[in-house]
């Protein structure tokens, strides 16, 4: 392949532009907070920089950690690129948080990869939410790899690992989750543990030793051989089994040898299909050391046996319209699409753009069509705009080096697109189109949120909005029936970190308060009442008088108003005045405050004056009849009721279903799906689930998922009712 990476000059260094898609490579990192993603990202940067740049890493310092918000709280909290070189290949690795609250960055780092490199520690093992991503990469048929990391560990067992990881992601097939190296270990320390020190190739049977800090190929011993043995007979067989040529397997078990380069091919292709998973191992390099263990063993991998963009299929697009447009995958000169992956500010240059171009090539200051999808529920508006396109530039660490153009297959960062928000695509102004969204999880955690002063209030309207078009997962909510401002989160993380963004980015300082539940009132039996509104002072007196009778109805029937009124004792023009005033009176509710819904007023009998009666009259007469009519009957205090659907493992469901019946649920029933997982469908009051994404990861070990839609309003237990109306007239 004659099209490899350039390089063109910058100001801040040497940044790399793909030419051709075929010399660009794809890879999200995943795994739980703390398997050691961000580690291994610089410890490969280090060993890239190191061979293609005589020995340093270019422009040094951290490549990933960019966010300040990251260092304060010493973990990942959203996707970061970092783009290395190997062999004339650009790596676009693409990190991602392992904490569950970030998921959504770990969604738009899978939607922009092409492969999935999987991160699992020697120490820690594979943990429930692991397993649930590989399995979504199995259903698209992502290509991916596993590599073991703190072999450093007291305790570690790369062996032992490779087994845990086998029985995690190979249910289907074990034979294809096969180690390619396995560790070579030092002498003992005094605390009896070998220090693991160089690895050696199944396949090839060479010896690579890092314990200098440079990788030394070698020879291995014939001592040395046997103990490979076993594991080489089982990879050969592995890659055999997967091989597309199907003689290969007969020969193979009749004695004949198969060559090298064979096998290599046929494991690349098995890779990059999808249908075989490598396990490789790596630690991060010494002090002083130039590269980490396995991390060439990594990149060689990554560029022989990782697929190219070309293999990527494209995401569906459809023109503005919805008409389905047939886009060939990564033609460079095909029309422009290209989806925003990752939205964020910088302080200097405002808003930045991470986008994956699909199709056609992105170039600076040319005008392309910015398209929304509709996301109206989270607080986003739809748009269809034309914007001019910023610089372009490739990410390391805290420096943006610019470009001068983005190939279809590649990433890179796009500035000052002011309407572009995260999961929007860019396509060309003559030629508009939309790409399908990806999956985004709901976030389900309220957080409550008020303006800490009136110069803070100023300001929360915009940094709100420029919050959410960062992160789709968040949801803004202007809350009609409490006046509350919501914004939704997927979890406590989640929260603590937008409140962080919107004071350190936005200058926002914001007090949360506790979240309010939209509750209604309604009459429980029939009532009566009567409304006198009569007063005489100077010029004209006011005068109404209005009889109704209440009664309740079904849920959702609203207000209901009925005129019975005969003989003329409530002039005609004054009925609509009587309706206003008791729909008026109807909202600020006749209890406790809260709405009244789902009853009939009927209205009856009434007196007028010729002179002192008007509008304004009747309407307040109206708003009196109701709350007389209130004060004699039994109010209901109406609860939301939410159905809420649980996909739990089935070693859990016992554990979520009596949790349920502890929030006052009702379990509607069960159903065994995929996975080893159950499905729970039950309705809970709202009031017992607004804490249920934090409590529900904690009894399941952050396996479960949730969701969870309005039903509808229903009476409340009297004792909680009583409890809520205290509270009111404490607060009053």
């Amino acid at each position: 392949m004659g099209d490899k990476v350039k390089e063109h000059p910058g100001a801040a260094g040497r940044a790399t532009a793909a030419d051709h898609p075929a010399s660009v490579r794809n890879v999200v990192l995943v795994g739980h907070c703390g398997s050691g993603k961000t580690t291994l990202v610089e410890a490969l940067a280090l060993t890239a920089g190191a061979v293609n740049r005589a020995g340093r890493v270019e422009d040094g310092g951290t490549v990933s950690d960019y966010d300040d918000i990251e260092h304060r709280q010493q973990r990942s909290v959203q996707l970061s690129l970092v783009p290395v070189e190997w062999n004339g290949i650009k790596i676009n690795i693409l990190d991602t948080p392992g904490y569950a609250d970030f998921v959504g960055e770990l969604r738009a780092g899978l939607r922009a990869a092409d492969a999935a490199l999987f991160v699992v520690s020697a120490s820690d093992g594979v943990d429930g939410s692991t397993r649930m991503v590989w399995e979504e990469c199995a259903a698209v048929g992502m290509p991916r790899a596993i590599v073991i990391t703190h072999l450093e560990a007291a305790r570690a067992d790369f062996e032992e690992m490779t087994r845990v990881c086998a029985e995690a992601f190979g249910a289907d097939d074990p034979d294809a989750v096969l180690p390619l190296y396995l560790p070579l270990h030092g002498p003992q320390g005094p605390d009896g543990h070998a220090p693991v020190t160089g690895l050696v190739g199944l396949l090839t049977q060479k010896l690579f030793d890092y314990s200098s800090g440079v990788r030394k190929e070698s020879e291995p011993g014939p001592d040395r051989l046997p103990d490979i043995d076993e594991a080489r007979n089982r990879l050969i067989e592995g890659i055999i089994a997967e091989s597309e040529d199907e003689t290969l397997m007969d020969r193979y078990l009749g004695g004949e040898q198969i060559d090298l380069k064979t096998l290599i091919e046929d494991l690349e292709r098995a890779v990059a299909r999808g249908a075989f998973f490598p396990v490789l191992a790596a630690a991060p390099a010494a002090d002083g050391a130039r590269q980490g263990l396995g991390t060439v063993e990594l990149l060689e991998l990554v560029t022989g046996g990782f697929p190219t963009p070309f293999e990527h299929p494209t995401p569906g697009v459809t023109t503005i319209d919805g008409e389905p447009r047939e886009i060939k995958p990564c033609d460079t000169g095909g029309p422009l699409v290209a989806e925003v992956v990752k939205t964020a500010s910088d302080p200097y240059v405002g808003r930045v753009s991470l986008v994956r171009v699909f199709s056609g090539t992105l170039r600076p200051d040319e005008t392309v069509h910015v398209s929304g999808h509709g996301m109206a529920d989270r607080g986003h508006e739809d748009h269809d705009v034309d914007e001019k396109i910023g610089a372009l530039s490739t990410p390391f660490g805290k420096q943006q080096r610019p470009v001068t153009h983005v190939i279809a297959g590649d990433l890179a960062c796009v500035a000052k697109l002011g309407r572009a928000e995260t999961g929007d695509t860019l396509s060309g102004r003559d030629d508009p189109l939309l790409m399908e969204p990806w999956e985004m999880p709901d976030p389900l955690l309220p957080l409550a949120i008020q303006a800490h002063s009136k110069a803070d209030e100023d300001k929360l309207s915009q940094g709100l909005s420029r919050l959410v078009a960062e992160d789709p997962t968040m949801r803004l909510e202007q809350n009609q029936d409490t006046h509350q401002v919501v914004l939704w989160c997927l979890g406590e993380a989640h929260a603590d970190v937008a409140l962080e963004r919107l004071r350190s980015r936005y200058g926002v300082q914001v007090d949360v308060v506790p979240h309010k539940v939209s509750l209604r009132e309604t009459f429980a039996g029939r009532s009566a009442g009567r409304g006198r509104h009569v007063k005489q002072s100077g010029g004209h007196g006011q005068f109404a008088i209005c009889e109704i009778e209440v009664e309740p109805l079904p849920g959702g029937s609203g207000i209901q108003f009925v005129d019975k009124v005969v003989g003329g004792a409530v002039p005609r023009q004054f009925i609509p005045s009587v309706e206003k005033g008791i729909r008026a009176q109807a909202t600020k509710g006749v209890a406790a405050g809260y709405q009244l819904v789902d009853v009939r007023v009927t209205l009856l009998d009434g007196k007028a004056h010729s002179v002192d009666s008007s509008d304004a009259a009747f309407q307040t007469a109206g708003a009196l009849a109701l709350r007389e009519a209130a004060a004699d009957a039994r109010i209901h205090l109406l609860e939301p009721v939410a159905e809420v659907s649980v996909l739990v493992g089935d070693d859990y469901v016992g554990a979520v279903m009596s949790d349920l019946s502890g929030r006052r649920g009702r379990v509607l029933g069960t159903e065994q799906t995929s996975g080893g997982r159950t499905l729970i469908k039950a309705e809970v009051p709202e009031f017992e689930i607004g804490r249920y994404a934090i409590d529900l990861r904690s009894l399941s070990h952050g396996t479960a998922r949730f969701s969870r839609s309005y039903a509808r309003h229903e009476p409340m237990p009297p004792q909680i009712a009583e409890k809520i109306r205290e509270q009111v007239k404490e607060a009053s």
